[in-house]
């Protein structure tokens, strides 16, 4: 296996809290049903986290945020689950995701490994 792509994200809490009260569809675009429910501070980690595999992916391929879910194991440790056209397009790639969040800041970094 070989590494494909790195991608990291940052997101300050205070100017993405802004963009979404400018914006109030983007919740509704980026976030599944079950991420909507999520703090403010989770909520920006998985944003961040979905922008970190856009640029893992070297996305020139638009994709739909909704097909990228980050949910967490019984443990704590976040993954991501894809569905639709995602789904297909992942399948020969293994996600490595590491969130944080403290300080007013939350980061994302994700590393893809071809299968």
């Amino acid at each position: 296996m070989a590494i494909f792509g790195v991608g990291i994200d940052v997101v300050d809490f205070q100017r993405f809290e802004s963009v979404l009260q400018r914006t109030p569809n983007l919740n509704n675009r980026v976030f599944t049903e079950s991420e909507l429910k999520l703090s403010l501070p989770s909520r920006a980690a998985r944003f961040a986290a979905k922008e970190a595999l856009a640029k893992a992916l070297n996305a020139k391929e638009p994709f739909n945020w909704q097909e990228v879910e980050i949910l967490n194991e019984p443990s704590g440790k976040p993954y991501m689950a894809f569905s639709g056209v995602m789904n297909e397009r992942m399948q020969n790639f293994i996600v490595h995701l590491s969130l944080s969040h403290d300080a007013g800041i939350a980061s994302a970094v994700v590393i893809l490994e071809r299968t």
